[in-house]
């Protein structure tokens, strides 16, 4: 394993703590917003953040070019508005665990959607890992399903077709097009962000929002998303699509650990077996020949 891919999976492995993170800013900050309004805010913080840095770079002579104005779009489309909306959406109908372990399987969605679109071809000893890091995740997340499931079950898999959909485009963008990651971070999230907002604000209304609401909103904008988005392309850029979305699978373990800490969650034997499963099936993946 060279420096260079060893930084870039610290890069991303410190991305999904800061993700697993808003998990416990998210529950405190929906005991006052809906979802879609809350989600829709943050980014809206994050893009006002980005964009600025990204035009002050020159950045915007990539939005000069037609087709990468398309091409921002779709990304943005995918990642954000889809992917992001749509698993917030999710929760409305499955419990948080239900979502978190149907979107476990968007390395499979990633897998095909790399093969096809990148000919980059997972080995086996990373499918057998992927396969560790999905009995783990089936191990640990196999709550029953309760009412509305199939519309919720439906809703989450369409939320993890776009985010595999970003993870693979991004990707693609990266190798062919060799764009700069703040560029295609901002312009890509500035797109998604103004249809979300649109979305929500239009289906919630502009809420009502306390002052501890507004510094969640701003650290999970500011931190969890601009930072955290930006710092997850760059990583993008020496990264797999397989094999970034597999670490991504880690998140499992390190909700499970903040939820103990500072949500009064017991963590059991049951459930330390199946994120030791997730741990190693993420380590697999990521060994080279």
């Amino acid at each position: 394993m060279s420096r260079d891919h060893l930084v870039a999976l610290l890069e991303a492995l410190f991305v999904t703590f800061l993700w697993s993170s808003s998990y416990v800013l998210v529950k405190v900050g929906l005991t006052e917003m809906s979802p879609l309004s809350l989600v829709a805010l943050r980014y809206v913080v994050a893009s006002l953040i980005l964009l600025p840095l990204a035009l002050r770079k020159g950045e915007g002579e990539l939005l000069r070019d037609s087709r990468n104005v398309v091409k921002m779009a779709a990304l943005g489309l995918s990642g954000y508005t889809v992917a992001q909306g749509l698993q917030c959406l999710g929760l409305s109908y499955l419990p948080a665990v239900s979502v978190t372990f149907i979107l476990n399987f968007t390395p499979l969605i990633v897998a095909v959607l790399g093969v096809v679109a990148l000919k980059e071809y997972p080995r086996l000893h990373q499918l057998a890992g992927m396969g560790l890091v999905l009995v783990g995740a089936y191990m640990y997340f196999n709550a029953p399903l309760g009412g509305n499931s199939l519309l919720g079950v439906g809703i989450t898999l369409v939320s993890g077709i776009g985010w595999g959909s970003y993870l693979v485009l991004g990707r693609l963008l990266f190798v062919r097009d060799e764009l700069d990651p703040l560029g295609l971070t901002a312009f890509s999230m500035g797109f998604g962000t103004l249809l979300l907002a649109l979305v929500a604000f239009s289906v919630e209304g502009l809420p009502s929002v306390s002052l501890t609401g507004w510094g969640i909103i701003i650290w999970l904008g500011v931190v969890n998303t601009a930072l955290a988005f930006f710092l997850w392309n760059h990583a993008l850029q020496r990264l797999e699509a397989f094999e970034i979305s597999v670490l991504q699978n880690t998140m499992l373990v390190q909700i499970a650990v903040l939820s103990w800490m500072f949500l009064g969650e017991q963590l059991t034997v049951a459930k330390l077996v199946p994120m030791a499963l997730v741990f190693v099936g993420a380590l697999v993946v990521q060994l080279r020949r």
